[in-house]
């Protein structure tokens, strides 16, 4: 599983959890909560109303008096209030009084006149002196039926002579409760989909700087050309600075323990053969002898000197990670500008160079320089192998890649012997040649250089034999 899917998940999981443990509590706390508010209000009104009406229940004129007859009619009253978009149409409460045996001697609903309720809590509570209230269902199997009772002692002078209950049901307030409710769980989605976005994002982020520092890891790992990506001023950029940094150092000391075996390897036989021509000019000899071992003095020096100024170019170029100087590269001009570098070459061996440049792409972007150098150490392989008076081609094509991009592919090819099968696979070898008709041998790092050069251009190099005859080097540049 990938780091960042495990962060995200681990953040939802606390995420999760917690919303939960919130709601929970939110969510059965506000139906308590409005009913232990609906109750302080019954409380205030039992404890105004039972002062109101104390004269009345202590001279017995609760059936005549006047206020008893505006409590009883005050439930006719019209009503249309709009509560916080919760539509108010009639009065809720019953209000009934009792006398000091518990019998109901007064009804606002105008039905329980002469019951006994001296057994309901509110009622039996409240003349013992204590807080009396109760809830009870209307219908025993609807919770939704319950009906909220405050009572409070109707009082002559100190001495309790009855009690006055306010009823409400619980049906009236559950309208706020659910849009409470309601309002929570919905912001509390929004909420929840806002932090699975960010999460989402920050997870994309993650994974994006990681798979970034994964893709440069990957690709020094293979031994391709990587520069370490932008990554932020964070920790995962601390990181990915470090691994260059190692990177760079474990590079350059195992490169340079390489590359000093190679050049003693390479030094060697010129070295010898200078020794030897030195030694045998110390003795007496004819003129043409000595002039012959003197050529071969500076012969082998001269190879001296262009196996080290082709080493210290090929080693510059491979601790490179990226062009140093991009330009537009115009196609028609680099091709003049190889022919020209190879004219020498060309006529000395009567050679025919052929171009076929495609129409389709007259520039890309890389350097000159480095193109020039390496398109020319192609076509110097072309004219060392191919036969006099032959002809060599060149041609350019914009070739469509299978991933939707497209390259620049320059080809090169002669009518020579072909390489031989068991040099196909050694040929990028440093310091690997084969022998040239009728010339020196190379020193075997052109084909490296030229690889070099591919590589810093996002492209590729492949050299193989022709079907009917030759070689074909086939250079491609990123467009």
């Amino acid at each position: 599983m990938k780091i960042g899917l495990r962060i995200l998940l681990g953040y939802f999981l606390i995420l999760g959890l917690s919303a939960w443990l919130i709601l929970n509590v939110v969510v059965e706390e506000i139906k308590p909560g409005v009913r232990a508010t609906l109750e302080d209000t019954l409380i205030d009104t039992a404890q105004m109303l039972a002062t109101l009406v104390a004269d009345d229940v202590a001279a017995g004129k609760v059936a005549d008096s006047d206020l008893m007859k505006r409590l009883q009619n005050y439930a006719q009253r019209s009503i249309d209030a709009n509560i916080s978009g919760i539509r108010k149409t009639s009065l809720d409460y019953r209000i009934y009084i009792t006398d000091i045996k518990g019998i109901v001697i007064f009804d606002s609903d105008g039905k329980d006149v002469g019951q006994d309720y001296s057994r309901w809590n509110d009622v039996n509570r409240t003349l013992q002196g204590k807080y009396g209230a109760r809830s009870t269902r209307s219908k025993s199997e609807d919770e939704g039926s319950s009906v909220m009772h405050v009572a409070a002692p109707v009082l002559d002078h100190g001495r309790i002579i009855g009690s006055l209950t306010v009823a409400k049901p619980i049906s009236t307030i559950n309208p706020f409760i659910w849009r409470s409710q309601r309002k929570i769980l919905q912001r509390s989605a929004w909420l929840w989909l806002s932090s699975l976005l960010i999460g989402l994002g920050f997870s994309w982020w993650l994974n994006r700087t990681l798979r970034k520092l994964q893709t440069y890891a990957t690709s020094v790992e293979n031994g391709e050309k990587a520069s370490l990506p932008e990554l932020g001023n964070n920790e995962i950029g601390s990181l990915g600075r470090a691994l260059e940094a190692m990177r760079d150092k474990l590079e350059g000391k195992q490169y340079v323990e390489q590359l000093m075996h190679t050049m003693a390897h390479e030094l060697k036989s010129p070295i010898a053969s200078i020794q030897g021509s030195a030694e045998l000019m110390r003795e007496d000899m004819p003129a043409a002898d000595r002039q012959h071992f003197l050529n071969n003095i500076l012969e082998q020096n001269s190879r001296q000197r262009q196996l080290i100024d082709k080493l210290l170019a090929l080693v510059k170029l491979e601790k490179q990670q990226s062009l140093d100087h991009v330009q537009v590269v115009n196609i028609p001009r680099l091709s003049a500008l190889v022919t020209e570098d190879a004219q020498p070459g060309l006529l000395a061996k009567s050679l025919q160079l052929q171009q076929d440049m495609d129409s389709a792409i007259t520039s890309i972007n890389g350097d000159e320089l480095l193109l020039r150098q390496a398109l020319g150490n192609l076509l110097d392989n072309a004219i060392a192998f191919a036969p006099a008076g032959s002809s060599i081609s060149l041609q350019t094509r914009l070739i469509n890649n299978p991933d939707g991009t497209s390259s620049l592919q320059i080809s090169i090819s002669d009518q020579g012997p072909g390489i031989p099968d068991y040099a196909l696979d050694k040929i990028f070898d440093r310091f690997y040649s084969l022998p040239r008709p009728h010339a020196a041998k190379s020193t075997g790092l052109g084909l490296p250089f030229v690889r070099e050069v591919a590589l810093l251009h996002g492209g590729s190099i492949s050299v193989s034999n022709q079907v009917d005859g030759g070689v074909v080097a086939r250079f491609c540049l990123s467009v």
